[in-house]
């Protein structure tokens, strides 16, 4: 998962439910593509930032945790 994501999730009062229904896709899809199992295409990643609405770069939102 990645940490920024998951951090920008809470402070939103977003659960990866919610997310995922707003992204048009199941929980379990989501959970696979956050967790690097499946891929997350750039299209994606834009939304969830915009759906998250929060100002910094996608690069820091998705960085991977070490």
């Amino acid at each position: 998962m990645y940490r920024n994501l998951e951090a920008e999730l809470v402070r939103a009062g977003l659960s990866k439910q919610e997310l995922a229904k707003k992204i048009g896709c199941t929980p379990s899809t989501l959970s696979m593509k956050l967790n690097g199992k499946s891929p997350l295409s750039l299209a994606e990643a834009s939304k969830i930032k915009q759906i998250v609405g929060v100002d910094i770069s996608l690069e820091e939102l998705f960085a991977a945790a070490s």
